[in-house]
C-alpha cells in the first residue's frame, strides 16, 4: 500500500516533487558555495598575514600559492555558480514550456468559441424567432450568446495574462543565460591567470634552486631604480601608454581630491586595461545600450566636439552591453553622474524625484554644467571632464572607487570597492567575481612597492 501511495503522489502531484527536487539541488549548491566562501577567506587572510612580513623566498613562494589556490577555488565556486544558473534555466523553460503550452489550450478554446458565437451571429432575428416552437427557447438562445460573449471577453484576458507571463519569464531566461555565459568566460580569465602564477613560481624557483641567499641576490639584481620606475610606460586602455611617472602624478592628484590610494587607483587603471586586452575595440553603434547609452554618448561627444564614429569603446563580451569608454571604462550613462551632464527634465543622476522611467531618462535633453562636473570640482580645470583624456580618466576611476568605499583606507574595504567598480553593489561580494578584486589589489601591491622604492622607503 505505501508503494502505491508514493506512486500515487508521483503521478498525481509530478511539479510538487519536481518542485522539491530543484530546492534540494539548490540548497546543496548553496552550501557547497559557502563552504568555498570560507576557504577563499582563509587564503585572504592568510596573503594579507604575509604581505606584511620581509620579502622572502618561503614568504613570496607562499603568497604564490596562496593566489594559485584563491584562482582555483574562485574557479569552483563559480562553477558552482554555473550549476545553480543551470539549475535556474531548467526550471525557467520548464515553466515557459507549460506556459506555451496553455497559451495553446487557450487559443483553441478562443478558436471554439469564436465559431460558436459565429454561428449565432450569423442568424437572424427572424430565423431564430420562426426555428423555435417556444418563446421559452428564444430567450435560451439569447442567454446562452450572453454566456458566449462574457467567456469570449474572459478568453482574450487570458490570452494576453498568458502572454505578458511568458515574455516576462524569457526575459528572466535571457538574463540567466547571460550570466551564464559571463561566468565561462570570467572562467578562462581566472584560468589564464593560474597559469601565469604558476609559471612566475616555477621561474623563481629553477632560479633559486630553494635557497634564501640565491632568491635575496635575485632581488637585489631585478630591483629597478627610482629613474627606471619613473621611466617605465604604464599602459592605459584606449590611450597611448605613458610613463609612470606621468601617471603617478596624476593618481596622487586624484588621491588628494577623493582620499583613495594612489597604488589603488592604479590598480583599477591596470586591471581595465588587461581586460580591454581581452575584450578588444568595439563600435559604439553596436556594442553599446541602444536606449541607456547610446543617446548619452552622443551627447558627450557633441558637447567635446569629438566625432563618436572614431572613439574607441570596449566590445560587447558576449553577455550585456559593451561602449565602456576611455582608460576608466566607464559606459556613458555612468560618466554624465560624474562628468557633469543634467538631464534639462528631471535634473541629474542624483535627483531622487526623476519622474521620468530610467529609458527616458537617458534621452535627455542634456546640458553640461560646470558646476556638477565632479571631475573638474575635484583637480581643478575650465573644460568639460572627457573620458579619453587621462588625467579625467585618473581622477573618475578615484571619485567611484571613493563612492564605493575605497577612502577608507583598509585592504577589505579597498578590495570591495573595486568589487563594485567591476560589478556593481548588488554582485560585488559573489565569490564568482571575486577575481577582479584580487588582481587589483595585486596590482596595488606591486605599485605600492614601486611608490616605496620612489619615496625612499
Amino acid at each position: 500500500m505505501r508503494i502505491i501511495g508514493i506512486l500515487l503522489v508521483l503521478f498525481l502531484f509530478p511539479h510538487v516533487i519536481h518542485a522539491g527536487v530543484v530546492e534540494d539541488r539548490r540548497a546543496e549548491l548553496e552550501r557547497q558555495l559557502q563552504s568555498i566562501e570560507a576557504q577563499i577567506q582563509q587564503e585572504e587572510n592568510l596573503l594579507a598575514s604575509k604581505q606584511k612580513e620581509r620579502s622572502s623566498l618561503e614568504r613570496d613562494v607562499a603568497i604564490l600559492n596562496a593566489k594559485i589556490k584563491r584562482s582555483q577555488l574562485a574557479i569552483r565556486a563559480r562553477t558552482i555558480a554555473i550549476q545553480k544558473l543551470n539549475v535556474g534555466i531548467s526550471d525557467k523553460a520548464e515553466t515557459i514550456a507549460a506556459l506555451t503550452e496553455k497559451l495553446n489550450r487557450e487559443k483553441a478554446s478562443l478558436a471554439q468559441i469564436l465559431r460558436k458565437t459565429q454561428k449565432i451571429d450569423d442568424l437572424s432575428i427572424v430565423e431564430v424567432v420562426l426555428s423555435k416552437d417556444k418563446l421559452s427557447d428564444i430567450f435560451g438562445d439569447l442567454d446562452n450568446f450572453a454566456v458566449l460573449q462574457q467567456s469570449l471577453s474572459f478568453s482574450f484576458k487570458e490570452i494576453a495574462d498568458t502572454q505578458e507571463n511568458t515574455k516576462a519569464q524569457k526575459e528572466v531566461l535571457t538574463g540567466k543565460r547571460a550570466d551564464e555565459i559571463e561566468l565561462r568566460e570570467l572562467q578562462r580569465l581566472e584560468k589564464n591567470k593560474i597559469v601565469r602564477l604558476q609559471q612566475e613560481k616555477k621561474k623563481i624557483l629553477n632560479a633559486t634552486k630553494g635557497e634564501e641567499a640565491a632568491y635575496q641576490a635575485l632581488l637585489k639584481k631585478t630591483k629597478k631604480t627610482a629613474a627606471q620606475i619613473r621611466a617605465e610606460l604604464f599602459t592605459l586602455r584606449d590611450s597611448a601608454a605613458i610613463p609612470f611617472g606621468e601617471a603617478l602624478a596624476f593618481a596622487e592628484k586624484a588621491s588628494k581630491g577623493t582620499g583613495v590610494r594612489p597604488a589603488v587607483i592604479l590598480g583599477v587603471l591596470k586591471q581595465e586595461t588587461r581586460l580591454g586586452e581581452f575584450l578588444g575595440t568595439g563600435n559604439w553603434k553596436v556594442d553599446m545600450h541602444p536606449t541607456r547609452d547610446r543617446p548619452v554618448f552622443r551627447y558627450i561627444m557633441d558637447t567635446l566636439g569629438l566625432d563618436p564614429d572614431k572613439m574607441p569603446v570596449s566590445k560587447a563580451p558576449g553577455y550585456g552591453w559593451g561602449g565602456a569608454m576611455g582608460p576608466s571604462q566607464f559606459i556613458p550613462s555612468t560618466w554624465v553622474c560624474y562628468g557633469g551632464f543634467v538631464n534639462q527634465k528631471t535634473g541629474d543622476c542624483n535627483n531622487a524625484a526623476r519622474s521620468l522611467s530610467w529609458n527616458d531618462f537617458w534621452q535627455g535633453p542634456w546640458v553640461y554644467k560646470a558646476s556638477k562636473d565632479r571631475i573638474r570640482r575635484a583637480i581643478g580645470g575650465t573644460d568639460p571632464s572627457n573620458p579619453y583624456n587621462n588625467e579625467d580618466a585618473f581622477t573618475a576611476t578615484a571619485l567611484l572607487m571613493a563612492d564605493n568605499g575605497a577612502d577608507r583606507g583598509t585592504r577589505s574595504a579597498e578590495r570591495l570597492a573595486a568589487l563594485r567598480y567591476f560589478a556593481g553593489w548588488r554582485n560585488a561580494e559573489k565569490p564568482q567575481y571575486a577575481f577582479y578584486g584580487d588582481s587589483v589589489m595585486s596590482h596595488a601591491d606591486f605599485f605600492q612597492e614601486q611608490i616605496n622604492i620612489l619615496e625612499g622607503k
